[in-house]
């Protein structure tokens, strides 16, 4: 029980202008797909590729097949004039100028999504935590909701969207939240009430099965997982480690206790809104407010109390090292952070706005790569 698996979203762009690609560069796909067959995948846009680990049973396993797939994608890109950056927005892509990657799937998604659809320039980390009980992952979904600005305040990676700084730092989830069946979980406690309302909606044809659901946290139709959806694709390697060790364990911590977060209710989802507002306004900057006892707190304040709980899974899923980098990430920052700072520093003495972008740009990609 408890196993991970890890979806990456990389944007591609062209290293030269550092601009998103527009198409996907056939022989880099053909490539990257002959040495990592299906472990990485088209997406929706062509200047979007995402990785898919296999089930993993530690995180070591998880960062060996993550880094392997970062440092081949990056080899595979250099050799196309290309570059690949993890990045929940990208600061040089522009939406109209991106092309729809063929597919029946995608075809039926912008259909009915229009414009939304085509805006959809974005990347995410997904984890999957393996829960064999069917019956307890609404529960446990509805439980872990409370988490969720927590885990996108320590991934914030989107500070930018069609080529301006937009003051939030995290602003995917601002773009993201256009589509339908996004945001937040609904709240239902149990498994029945979660069939019911996936039964409205397939039998009226408005989707064609839970896939369609993209809520930030999620039953899996395809593996017996819960799957994070919230957090934002983190630039370093080990700050996404470090937020899928800290989801692994907090899943393990409310599954051995199902009688913690168990009286959330509408007032404490309004409050987890709010929260999920701040972390993408401030990311590790936020200011939160316990949706239980209705008290403030800072990031700092609230990653300690969670500590605290999943001490015991920590040591039991062998996730220490990763959980240790949290407190790295509270001290220096995000994705976000350190992007807005190269991009501020550069413009403070003169640099033009599309040369500072370009600089952050550089740095995405080579941290990407592992070479920051």
């Amino acid at each position: 029980m408890y196993t991970i698996g890890m979806e990456e979203e990389y944007f591609v762009f062209d290293a030269e202008t550092r601009r998103a690609a527009r198409r996907m560069d056939k022989k880099f796909l053909a490539r990257i797909q002959e040495q990592l067959g299906d472990r990485v995948t088209t997406e929706m846009l062509q200047s979007q590729i995402e990785v898919v680990t296999p089930v993993c049973a530690t995180m070591d396993e998880a960062r060996q097949h993550l880094s392997h797939y970062r440092r081949t994608l990056a080899e595979a890109a250099a050799t196309r004039d290309l570059g690949i950056a993890a990045m929940g927005t990208f600061p040089l892509a522009y939406w109209p100028e991106q092309q729809v990657t063929p597919k029946e799937r995608y075809d039926a998604i912008l259909d009915d999504l229009q414009m939304i659809g085509f805006r959809n320039m974005l990347c995410g980390m997904h984890v999957h935590v393996a829960v064999p009980e069917i019956d307890s992952r609404i529960d446990l979904i509805m439980r872990l909701t409370p988490f969720l600005p927590l885990l996108l305040a320590l991934s914030t990676s989107s500070p930018f969207w069609q080529g301006q700084m937009t003051g939030l730092a995290g602003y995917r989830l601002a773009a993201y939240d256009e589509l339908p069946r996004t945001g937040l979980p609904e709240l239902f406690h149990t498994k029945a009430e979660f069939d019911a309302y996936v039964s409205a909606l397939t039998w009226a044809k408005i989707i064609p099965d839970a896939s369609y659901i993209w809520w930030a946290l999620r039953p899996s139709l395809a593996h017996p997982t819960i799957e994070l959806r919230v957090a934002d694709s983190c630039t370093r390697l080990e700050d996404a480690l470090a937020v899928a060790a800290l989801f692994r364990c907090l899943t393990r911590a409310l599954d051995r206790d199902r009688a913690f977060n168990a009286g959330f209710d509408r007032v404490a989802r309004a409050i987890t809104q709010e929260n999920k507002w701040h972390a993408q306004r401030y990311g590790t900057a936020a200011t939160f407010i316990d949706p239980f006892s209705r008290s403030p707190l800072s990031v700092r304040q609230w990653l300690d109390q969670v500590l605290d709980l999943i001490d015991e899974d920590v040591a039991a899923l062998g996730c220490g090292p990763e959980i240790a980098h949290l407190d790295t990430i509270v001290r220096d920052g995000t994705s976000a952070d350190r992007q807005m700072a190269i991009y501020t520093a550069a413009r403070a003495v003169g640099t033009k706005r599309v040369t500072a972008l370009k600089e952050v740009v550089d740095w995405a990609g080579a941290t990407t790569a592992g070479n920051p």
